[in-house]
């Protein structure tokens, strides 16, 4: 357990101190941005990997039971996860490494990005917080509750960092945008057009779920039912 909550807080750590932090921006003025991200992409692979393997050998601790109740709407509320990391994941977008260009554009809050400005991470914090909730032990807990923390100190980071280096122009396009699903269309600040998504994106996203669902228990050696 010891070595699960070492690596969990590596992982957190060097996003917390590093990436979310103005210690990147000196960083990338000493080397450079694709150096950077190089390098930090490597790390940030070797310590998941760490993380996963720390994980599997961990002993299991129960902390509470979940009714099996809730085990059904979980698993459903899992494909709006899905949906949200997959889509999130094929949409050009400012708030994701290489994608600042669009904010050159008038239209640059398009498809899912109406929705929430931080599709990804907003799909990465309700995978963990369903897969906290459904495996309620110790070992779950420092896992998924690091990634949902995570995911949740992610958006407003990344926001903070794009407005250092954007000024007005990502003034422009998080006014009409929001961390906080369908808050800005809530707000009257932008409208849902479901068209602007793409399909095929939604249609990836309902495959990868099946799969997931169907090969989970090979995949990560627990069934879903």
């Amino acid at each position: 357990m010891l070595m699960l909550v070492l690596a969990a807080g590596t992982f957190v750590g060097i996003h917390l101190f590093i990436s979310s932090s103005r210690l990147r921006d000196r960083i990338v003025g000493a080397t450079g941005e694709q150096p950077y991200l190089g390098l930090f992409s490597l790390l940030s692979i070797a310590i998941l990997a760490w993380l996963i393997l720390a994980y599997s050998r961990a002993p299991t601790v129960p902390l509470w039971n979940t009714p099996g109740w809730l085990r059904g709407p979980a698993i459903a509320v899992m494909l709006i996860a899905v949906a949200l990391v997959v889509i999130g994941l094929t949409t050009p977008s400012p708030t994701v490494t290489g994608g600042t260009g669009a904010l050159d554009r008038e239209d640059a809050a398009r498809g899912i990005l109406r929705v929430t400005r931080h599709p990804f991470l907003c799909g990465v914090a309700l995978w963990a917080a369903l897969h906290l909730l459904l495996n309620g032990d110790a070992a779950s807990l420092v896992l998924f509750g690091a990634l949902l923390g995570l995911a949740l100190i992610g958006p407003p980071s990344i926001d903070a960092k794009r407005q250092r280096a954007f000024g007005a122009r990502w003034e422009r396009f998080a006014a009409t945008t929001s961390i906080v699903p369908f808050a800005a269309i809530a707000a009257g600040r932008n409208q849902l057009r479901l068209e602007e998504i793409g399909a095929w994106r939604m249609a990836l996203s309902l495959a990868v779920y099946v799969v997931l669902i169907v090969f989970h228990g090979r995949l990560f050696g627990a069934p879903v039912w």
